[in-house]
């Protein structure tokens, strides 16, 4: 189950701050961040996420409480070339840019547990090595 915006009016990077904040959790928790976020990313991608919950409802019958966001990305749009007058006749040039949000729904049954690194646990300390050099003894010249 997913959802697609296409050609959204806003630059990628910014986008993708939102987008990582929501990505593997339960829709739930992630409606409650988009709803308090500020900034123009968050409501796209939570238009983008209602999309995909209504999506999952509809198409598949799941219930929205029973979902987590497996895979969120933004990809980049095409870019609006504009061009801004400058002094002595010049012109500079402005990119416009554009994104594609996606967001893609799975059933919590299936979200991977988060695992433990495991460590080696530690022996005896050892002593600081000494330098190759420092530890050959000194040759003594022979006299002939």
């Amino acid at each position: 189950m997913r959802a697609i915006a296409r050609y959204v009016r806003i630059p990628p990077r910014k986008a993708r701050l939102v987008i990582d904040l929501v990505r593997g959790k339960p829709v739930q928790e992630a409606m409650v961040i988009l709803n308090n976020l500020p900034n123009k990313a968050a409501r796209l991608t939570r238009k983008v996420l209602e999309s995909a919950v209504a999506n999952a409802m509809h198409n598949e019958g799941f219930d929205p409480r029973d979902l987590f966001i497996a895979r969120a990305y933004v990809d980049e749009g095409p870019r609006w070339k504009r061009i801004l007058p400058k002094d002595r006749g010049r012109a500079f040039r402005i990119l416009k840019r554009t994104s594609h949000i996606t967001i893609e729904l799975s059933p919590l049954t299936m979200r991977p547990q988060p695992t433990r690194r495991q460590t080696t646990p530690r022996t005896a300390i050892t002593q600081p090595t000494q330098h190759p050099m420092e530890s050959q003894p000194a040759k003594q010249e022979e006299q002939a």
